[in-house]
């Protein structure tokens, strides 16, 4: 590697951990003093560094725009791919990987169960938003002042006794959803079927896609699912972590 680069790379890795001045750099790098400033006045020039009025440099506003290219530019279908293989075959549950696409819960990865039933899903196939765990959960990521316009223009088609019918009844949902961090889908959507799901998230804690496991009640009943929800958000938080995010964070409110 570059002598330069590498004097480079090891200064905005110091200035990572903390602000550093001018001499201890040149400390840190066993270098002149020159030699340092040389390397930060061309990186302040693009603004990987900035030093304030008592010369302290620190990380400039060019790293976090390329930090935040880099988490855009990671697929999440690719990077969830093998977390979810690994939960379909720990479970031998069918498993969902949705996103919203221009108002609609798009499935857009799915592994069916091992032994069970294949249920009605098919990748690229919307969800419908009123009756499915995916859909509950990339609804009430979005902002709350949106919730009450997209539940108004849904046709609640109903599926089973069990599904929302009025948009009053699904912001009510929303909210629950919400405040305890996954949805449900309690034989709403198919009957006999019960499902659970739960967020994804990038690097900057915005929801970019939501997992779920589904489950013919003749294998798991509603609360031997719901007792599947460790394992599930396991999974969501592995694929957040490779997408960016810091599990320890609190995810800013919609």
């Amino acid at each position: 590697m570059s002598q330069s680069l590498l004097r480079a790379l090891t200064i905005l890795l110091s200035l990572g951990e903390d602000s550093r001045s001018l001499e201890q750099l040149a400390t840190e790098l066993g270098v002149h003093k020159s030699t340092v400033l040389r390397l930060l006045q061309t990186m302040e020039s693009q603004r990987f560094v900035t030093h304030d009025s008592q010369h302290q440099y620190v990380l400039g506003s060019k790293l976090f725009e390329l930090a935040n290219r880099a988490l855009e530019q990671r697929d999440v279908r690719t990077i969830a791919r093998p977390h979810l293989s690994a939960l379909n075959s720990t479970t031998g549950q069918t498993i969902h990987l949705a996103t919203y696409e221009s108002g609609e819960a798009i499935y857009i990865d799915k592994f069916d169960a091992i032994q069970s039933v294949r249920m009605y899903s098919r990748i690229g196939r919307p969800a419908p938003l009123h009756c499915t765990a995916v859909g509950k959960v990339l609804v009430a990521a979005q902002p709350r002042a949106e919730w009450r316009s997209i539940a108004q223009r849904l046709d609640y088609r109903t599926f089973t006794e069990r599904t929302i019918r009025t948009s009053e009844q699904y912001l009510a949902e929303l909210d629950l959803v919400a405040a305890q961090g996954y949805a449900e889908d309690h034989e709403e959507h198919e009957s006999f079927v019960n499902c659970i799901g739960v967020p994804v998230r990038n690097g900057t804690g915005a929801v970019v896609a939501a997992v779920s496991m589904s489950v013919p009640d003749m294998l798991l009943d509603h609360d031997q699912v719901l007792a599947e929800l460790p394992r599930l958000r396991a999974a969501a938080a592995a694929i957040s972590t490779e997408l960016g995010w810091s599990t320890g964070r609190v995810p800013t409110p919609s």
